[in-house]
């Protein structure tokens, strides 16, 4: 209940917000001014833990031939900002971004803003988000784009390994187990993530590359396991290459010694 009434009210800060803009339709365009160049987080997903809030910054540029009165940036998830089901404000008094003269008609604006397990990120909306973005000139005209740019908003995901027994004879089976897990933004924990293909690769200990065995799923609890034949002294790890809502890990290698 609490996660979800903090939700409402980040939506409703987003209605409000908005309000400060010149009424307009999704990318109405009046006069010249113009957005571009959006840049979420230094074009990275967005990952975020159990926890801890996530600050990310987003850039633009701003062009208008009388030069560029303001700018604002708003962060939504949802299919469009009147139906988002959570979004991000700019951490300014007044949301909108720092806009720094370039030239007569050309401003670089950014904004700072909150991703957080605690406020405005659950399950739920993992995935997708987008940028709404205006710039009004000081002439009065403006440029409202409800989709400026698109990005990702990820569950951060881990992944260990255990390779056992440990030395081992040549020819003898070595059994590997693992878990994969990633955050959960309903109850702030760590929970198994199932049913995810998942590789087992091995690096020999002369060699810097890992060359993939066999590709597993994890159970129900995310855990891992599998069996292999032990040749040569190196290293076993289990990869997950990610999902839209999680990203990509790689468990740190397990060294056995093959006598």
């Amino acid at each position: 209940m609490r996660m979800r009434a903090t939700l409402g009210a980040v939506v409703g800060a987003l209605a409000l917000s908005a309000l400060v803009a010149p009424a307009a339709q999704a990318d109405e365009v009046h006069g010249d001014t113009t957005i571009s160049n959006v840049v979420v987080n230094g074009g990275s997903a967005v990952v975020v833990g159990t926890t801890a809030k996530k600050t990310i910054t987003v850039s633009f540029t701003a062009k208008d031939n009388s030069g560029v009165k303001w700018a604002q940036a708003i962060l939504y998830h949802g299919a469009n900002i009147d139906s988002a089901d959570s979004g991000a404000v700019a951490n300014s008094s007044d949301g909108r971004a720092t806009c720094t003269v370039v030239n007569a008609t050309t401003s670089t604006c950014k904004s700072t803003f909150d991703m957080d397990p605690n406020a405005n990120l659950i399950d739920a909306v993992a995935g997708g988000w987008k940028v709404w973005a205006l710039a009004q000139g000081k002439d009065a005209d403006y440029v409202q784009k409800d989709n400026a740019k698109t990005f990702s908003v990820e569950r951060l995901s881990k992944l260990t390994v255990n390779a056992s027994p440990e030395p081992v004879k040549k020819g003898k089976t070595v059994t590997v187990t693992g878990k994969l897990s990633r955050a959960n933004w309903d109850d702030n924990a760590y929970h198994g993530y199932t049913a995810q293909s998942v590789k087992l690769q091995f690096r020999k200990k002369t060699s810097s590359t890992y060359t993939t065995i066999k590709t597993i799923k994890s159970d129900s609890s995310g855990n891992l396991k599998t069996t292999t034949t032990a040749t040569v002294d190196g290293y076993f790890r289990y990869s997950f290459a990610g999902t839209s809502t999680t990203p990509a890990v790689n468990a740190s290698g397990d060294y056995v010694d093959v006598q």
